[in-house]
C-alpha cells in the first residue's frame, strides 16, 4: 500500500439477537415488579416539569380548554370519542378527571399538558368558548373514559383559586394494560394550534420516562389509529418500534379502522439512555 493512501475501513458486522439471547435478556429483567397501587393525586402538589410545559393530573375545572380540543373533527378521527355537545363534553372530562388511581387492568389517570403563561381558554375570553378550528390532529386511539372513585373535582366545578389559569393544550394518558405482566399504555392528544412545536414530544419524553423510572413496568405501548402518521413518528421518536398492524379492529365513523401497536421494553429503554 502506498503510504499515503487510505486505509480501507474496517467493517463490522453485527448478528441480530437469536432467541436464546432474547430470553436470557428478558430473565435478566426479573419477574413483573410494578410499584402499585400508584395515585397521580401527588402530582397535584409536584407536577412533572419539563422546559417549557407544567403536567400536572387533569382537573375537571380543565373543561373549557379541553373542549377545545375535544370538539375538532380532525382530532376525532384518531380517537374513539364521539362528537359531544358542551355538556357532554365536559361530563367526559369531569369522568377522566376523576381517574387517578392505578392498582388493576384497565386502570389510568390524565396529566393536563399546561402551557405556562398562556392562559385558559376561561381566563382570555372571561368565560366564553372560543370558535377557533384548526387541522390536522396528534392524538392515539386509546383514550378511556372510564371512573375512579378518588381523586378528581365534581362535575361542573369551577376552578377554587383565583390565580390566573394556564391553557391545557392537551393531555396525557397512562392505563393499565396488564398489571399480572407489568404493561402500560400510553395515549395522547394535543390541539391541532399547538402542533408541530415538540410540545407532545416533549411531554411524551417525560411521561415515558416518568412511568419506567417510577412504575416500573416491563413495557410500555401506545395503540393508533393507523392512518395516524404524526403519532406514529411519535412513537418512534419515544424509541418505540411498530410491532404489529390490527386489521379492521374497531368500527368508527362509519368504517372499519386498522390499529397500529408500538412498543418499547424497560431494557431498551434504559439502554438508550446509557
Amino acid at each position: 500500500m502506498h503510504e499515503n493512501a487510505t486505509p480501507d475501513p474496517v467493517t463490522t458486522t453485527t448478528t441480530a439477537p437469536t432467541a436464546l439471547d432474547r430470553a436470557a435478556a428478558a430473565a435478566a429483567d426479573g419477574p413483573p415488579a410494578l410499584r402499585f397501587p400508584f395515585d397521580a393525586t401527588a402530582l397535584t402538589e409536584t407536577p412533572i416539569n419539563t422546559e417549557r410545559l407544567v403536567l400536572r393530573p387533569l382537573e375537571a375545572s380543565d373543561a373549557p380548554d379541553v373542549f377545545e380540543y375535544q370538539r375538532i373533527p380532525e382530532v376525532l378521527r384518531y380517537l374513539p370519542w364521539p362528537e359531544r355537545d358542551r355538556a357532554e363534553a365536559y361530563e367526559h372530562t369531569a369522568k377522566r378527571a376523576a381517574a387517578r388511581v392505578l392498582e388493576g387492568d384497565g386502570d389510568f389517570f390524565v396529566l393536563a399538558m399546561t402551557l405556562p403563561g398562556v392562559p385558559s381558554v376561561e381566563e382570555s375570553t372571561g368565560g366564553a368558548s372560543t370558535g377557533a378550528m384548526s387541522t390536522g390532529a396528534m392524538s392515539t386511539g386509546a383514550m378511556s373514559t372510564g371512573t375512579a372513585p378518588t381523586g378528581g373535582e365534581p362535575i361542573g366545578a369551577e376552578p377554587t383559586s383565583s390565580t390566573a389559569r394556564d391553557r391545557v393544550i392537551g393531555d396525557m394518558m397512562v392505563r393499565v394494560s396488564s398489571a399480572k405482566h407489568a404493561q402500560l399504555e400510553l395515549g395522547w392528544v394535543v390541539h391541532p394550534d399547538f402542533q408541530g412545536k415538540g410540545y407532545a414530544r416533549e411531554a411524551a419524553i417525560a411521561i415515558r420516562d416518568f412511568a419506567f423510572e417510577m412504575l416500573r413496568p416491563h413495557r410500555i405501548q401506545a395503540f393508533l389509529d393507523a392512518r395516524n402518521e404524526a403519532s406514529a413518528g411519535l412513537c418512534e421518536r419515544l424509541g418505540m418500534r411498530r410491532e404489529a398492524t390490527i386489521l379492521e379492529e374497531q368500527y368508527n365513523d362509519g368504517e372499519w379502522q386498522d390499529t397500529a401497536l408500538y412498543g418499547v421494553l424497560r431494557r431498551e429503554w434504559a439502554g438508550a439512555r446509557e
